[in-house]
């Protein structure tokens, strides 16, 4: 599968991220969804645009992606530095769910929840209810936490089909749902949105940072203070590690980029 230029991309670290606002990316996910139409969309913050430097065959997933979208501050700072892109703000992954989904409810677009656990989707759905009550919540599914035989993974897909939804979001953590984004957007004709945290945080499951930290690129000390023992080691080593990188590409060291994915490797 190709990376479909549907939206500027630039080289940042390797990985091209797309030069995109919430309006475009709303605007390209109804269109998509209201045509039948298949779409990979991934949202990356540092995390995942440094673990892509270091994993190669991830930064080819994320290539390979119709969208890789500036999740963080620090990856819209970084297409502003390197690129010139004059992007105003981030596209935050929790941010876009909320404005697709006000406006798949507008317009009847029945939407599927996949991952997490039941109890998370639960209340995901219902507190996308309560914010939008014309929205229509085709089915959840929150799959096993092991690696999925490709017969699984088909049967899943199978149930999203048959649901009648018309757009997907996908929840399983990076850099596991890029990947199966990428191995099943040719299985289903529909937008598939890897949105991540969304889950947790519109769920209720998890505090989200104050909006002055998300502003300032902050976002991960709330989050490293909240989970210290699960995120030390995504923060304290793969932030600096952002810092260096990104500074040498601005000094002009050369970062090939990822040679978009044909498959994804299995988990």
């Amino acid at each position: 599968m190709g990376s479909a230029e549907v939206t500027p991309r630039a080289n940042v670290l390797g990985t091209r991220v797309s030069v995109c606002t919430y309006d475009g990316v709303t605007a390209l996910v109804l269109d998509h969804a209201r045509r039948g139409a298949p779409l990979g969309v991934a949202f990356q913050p540092v995390h995942g645009i440094t673990t892509a430097w270091l994993d190669r065959a991830y930064g080819g997933v994320l290539n390979a992606l119709d969208v890789v979208a500036p999740d963080g501050q620090p990856v819209r700072w970084a297409l502003n530095w390197l690129h010139r892109a004059g992007l105003g703000d981030r596209v935050y992954g929790p941010e876009l769910t909320l404005r697709v989904c006000a406006a798949a409810a507008a317009e009847g677009l029945p939407v599927f929840l996949y991952g997490a656990t039941d109890d998370v989707l639960a209340r995901f759905a219902a507190a996308l209810r309560e914010r939008f009550p014309k929205v229509s919540i085709a089915g959840t599914l929150a799959p096993p936490f092991r690696d999925l035989t490709d017969a699984e993974e088909a049967a899943h897909c199978e149930t999203i089909r048959a649901s009648g939804a018309r757009l997907a979001l996908v929840g399983l953590g990076c850099p596991r749902q890029e990947r199966w984004v990428f191995r099943n957007r040719p299985r289903l004709a529909m937008p598939l949105l890897a949105v991540g945290a969304a889950f947790d945080f519109l769920s209720g499951a998890k505090a989200q940072a104050p909006a002055w930290m998300q502003q300032r690129g902050l976002e991960w000390l709330f989050r490293l203070a909240s989970e210290p023992r699960r995120l030390a080691g995504r923060y304290l080593v793969l932030n600096p590690l952002y810092a260096t990188l990104i500074a040498l590409q601005a000094l002009g060291v050369p970062f090939t980029e990822h040679p978009a994915a044909s498959s994804a490797p299995r988990p």
